[in-house]
């Protein structure tokens, strides 16, 4: 026999519930800081605009790390495309 009437679903279940909407929060949140982290450097590559500004910007890259420079140099096609 229960003593207390229960409303709702049952506490694990809530707790899960709550841990899952935590967790696509926290994915939400870290997805729309990574977007705008994109676009800001989205901002700053388009100001490499004339032939100096671009030659130094490869000089750069030629000399940073290639997984980062690999995907500096798609952002910057991307951009020449669009």
């Amino acid at each position: 026999m229960k003593l207390i009437a229960q409303e709702g679903p049952p506490m694990e279940h809530r707790t899960l519930l709550s841990l899952r909407w935590a967790a696509a929060r926290d994915d939400l949140s870290t997805r729309r800081a990574a977007r705008a982290a994109r676009t800001t450097l989205e901002r700053e590559l388009a100001s490499f605009s004339t032939p100096d500004d671009q030659s130094e910007l490869e000089a750069i890259l030629n000399r940073a790390d290639p997984d980062a420079a690999a995907e500096i140099r798609h952002i910057i096609s991307d951009s020449r495309v669009a």
